[in-house]
């Protein structure tokens, strides 16, 4: 039992070794013809170029938060601090390793569709699998070496709070890389779309628009780098809940089993999801269904590994603890199970193969106001069946853990903590599914700007629509784990207070609970106005300057040869326009709850409930929405409802543009502020009372 942080570590350095493996596998690849490689390397410089000016003011951030909880929590001190360095480190660590990665392996993913989906598909999944096994094995890594050190070797009386500071150095970055991301990603996107698609009327990606290039870098500086940061922080969150809630819990063997447990799924979650990983290939002549079952392979195979393992460890851990040890292990599959089935509810409702998409497709013939009312209607129906299916996992990880101890009301809470690891114990190979789609998109935008065949671009449109769908199935295991580990930690931080000697109330009837429930449920709805506004600023900015470009530069619109556009001003203003709108709404998340929690623990206590609910049903909203109007745009552009260029056409590309804040901004951000917020709420519980 002791060994299990040790194993954890070693299962972690495997992870991060194989994605080693797939570093040098992708670097191999043959990268295309010169004008390639010179727009691989472009959309490379002005990733990073970004990614340094964001950490760079990121880091102002992390300075402040390290001296406010060496100030304020005398409890372990330095170790605090260090703990949520080391967080905020590894996350941002975490996402310029993927992003390095994907801005190799675009230009070669395009390479590789010059002779079919056969080569491409598994290319581009291992360049994302670097992703996914560089964000769970750091994640995994630094919780691990964090328990070793702070609970085994310094023996820390309050090891645990420590180990949450950790928790929220990873939150810090992913909320910042999130909203930072997303704002420069969906400016772009929006400004090359409206002015080249729909004013211009020229193909997404055409060289002339000077938008393209920064709408490539977009791509991985917010549905790579942003996205990576998002699920360390998703799945380091998910493994201290359940610590964090032992901790304050349990006492005896069953604390000490309880303590290691989340550790153990993480260990074999990461030895399923790299079994998995090589069952993802493409047969030949494999399209559409063929392609998604390839990647979702990948997945099922190590969730079912999974599944067999937390009976194991649960059976080692637990059976000489507690009467019913399976309990535990059922409350880790039925987070998997149900996170499964929060994704196939993310993939029905954004999928061009099912209902949804096709309605919103078909409503775009009368025009973008149906679209939008159709988009809005299908990613609010997606709502409730997510809704439901995470009640579900609450109830029975709660039931089947509560059964495993009858005694200790508190087990039930901890089995719910544990469904939240299971949603994300193959982090490695769901990341990695994830990742794949922002590389195909890049592929196909090489594609274009490198005038190759249409048939190229065919093969990466298949691929790219796959990975719209695959990306909204990751951010719906992300989005209903938020939710379960939310609740696990508002347990926890309700136990802080009653261990610093603090009391908190949840009665309704009890005016600051009320007032605290009303500001919480509030609060989503302003993050994401301010995201969506910041988003359309920079749109505006960019859209100005696309027009000037077309205006000014003779010849450009035309195509004439050697005219080419000022890219670099346009990477300039998705920058700048990112960097300055990500303050205000990043700032929220971690001042309000220290405001409130300072006035009032109870309004607190409130104020958590809120956001935690109404945070939830707006990110599946979102995230599905935005998904399923960009696969019908995609829908239309394979050739339905009068294709390219048609009126339909042009209104599904203006529910598009609707749609992509939604789900790169606003949508994906919102599990990492309701996890933020509880967070920031525990780890300052001392501090309150």
């Amino acid at each position: 039992m002791e060994s299990t942080p040790y194993i954890s570590a070693l299962a972690a350095l495997g992870g991060l070794g194989l994605a080693a493996y797939f570093f040098g596998v992708v670097k191999k690849a043959d990268p295309g013809n010169p004008r390639m490689v010179e727009l691989m390397e472009a959309i490379q410089a002005g990733s990073k170029a970004f990614l340094r000016r964001e950490y760079a003011w990121v880091a102002g951030f992390v300075v402040v938060m390290t001296v406010l909880i060496f100030v304020f929590l005398d409890y372990g001190r330095p170790w605090g601090a260090i703990a949520y360095v080391g967080g905020a480190v590894l996350s941002g660590l975490a996402g310029f390793v993927g992003m390095t990665v994907a801005t190799l392996a675009n230009a070669r993913t395009t390479q590789a569709a010059r002779t079919g989906p056969q080569p491409a598909l598994p290319l581009a999944f291992r360049g994302g699998a670097v992703m996914g096994f560089t964000v769970a094995g750091l994640a995994l890594l630094g919780l691990s070496l964090s328990y070793i050190v702070f609970e085994v070797v310094l023996d820390l009386d309050q090891s645990f709070q420590v180990i949450t500071a950790f928790g929220l150095g990873a939150s810090s970055i992913a909320l910042f890389s999130r909203v930072g991301g997303g704002i420069y990603t969906k400016a772009a996107d929006v400004g090359a779309d409206l002015v080249g698609k729909v004013e211009a009327g020229i193909p997404e990606d055409d060289p002339r628009n000077p938008a393209t290039i920064a709408d490539n870098v977009g791509d991985n500086v917010g549905d790579v780098a942003g996205m990576g940061a998002d699920l360390f922080e998703s799945y380091a969150g998910s493994i201290i809940a359940p610590i964090a809630l032992a901790a304050f819990a349990f006492s005896g063997p069953l604390q000490e089993a309880g303590l290691l447990y989340p550790l153990a799924i993480g260990a074999f979650g990461m030895v399923a999801s790299m079994l998995g990983a090589f069952t993802v290939k493409a047969k030949p002549g494999a399209t559409g269904k063929d392609l998604s079952r390839a990647l979702h392979r990948g997945t099922n195979v190590a969730a079912l590994i999974t599944v067999v393992l937390a009976f194991v460890f649960g059976y080692v851990l637990f059976a000489d603890v507690v009467d019913n040890w399976w309990g535990f292990p059922v409350a880790v599959v039925a987070g998997l199970l149900v996170g499964t089935g929060i994704g196939f509810v993310s993939e029905l409702y954004t999928s061009d193969h099912h209902g949804p998409v096709r309605n919103i497709a078909a409503a775009s013939e009368t025009g973008p106001a149906t679209t939008i009312l159709s988009g809005i209607s299908a990613g609010m129906m997606s709502v409730a069946s997510a809704v439901v299916l995470v009640v579900i996992a609450i109830g029975v990880a709660y039931s089947a853990a509560n059964y495993a101890d009858p005694a200790d009301p508190l087990t039930g809470i901890y089995g719910i903590a544990l469904a939240a690891i299971g949603m994300l114990a193959t982090t490695g190979v769901v990341v990695s599914v994830d990742a794949y789609g922002p590389i195909a998109d890049n592929a196909g935008g090489i594609a274009e700007m490198a005038h190759l065949p249409p048939e190229v671009r065919e093969v990466t449109d298949s691929l790219d629509s796959l990975g719209n769908t695959t990306a909204a199935v990751a951010k719906g295991f992300a989005i209903g784990s938020a939710a379960v580990t939310a609740l696990a930690l508002f347990k926890a931080f309700e136990q802080a207070i009653g261990d610093a000697g603090g009391t908190i109330s949840l009665d309704l009837g009890d005016v600051p609970v009320f007032s605290g429930l009303f500001l919480g449920a509030m609060l989503p709805f302003l993050f994401a106005a301010l995201t969506i506004n910041a988003v359309g600023r920079a749109a505006n900015k960019m859209i100005e300057e696309v027009r000037r470009q077309f205006r000014e530069i003779p010849g450009l619109r035309e195509g004439r040869q050697g005219v080419v556009p000022e890219y670099a001003r346009c990477v300039d203003i998705s920058t700048g326009a990112a960097l300055h709108e990500m303050v205000v709404p990043g700032g929220l998340a971690v001042a309000v709850p220290l405001v409130i929690g300072f006035v009032s623990i109870d309004a607190l206590g409130g104020f958590l409930a809120g956001a935690l609910v109404s945070g939830f049903a707006l990110a599946i909203f979102m995230a599905n929405s935005g998904g399923a109007w960009d696969n019908a745009k995609k829908y239309i552009e394979a050739g339905h409802h009068g294709g390219k260029g048609s009126d339909p056409h042009k209104a599904a590309v203006v529910g598009d543009t609707v749609g992509d804040p939604f789900k790169d901004t606003s949508g994906p951000a919102m599990n990492i502020l309701i996890k933020v917020m509880t967070i920031v709420s525990l780890i300052f519980a001392s501090a309150f009372v």
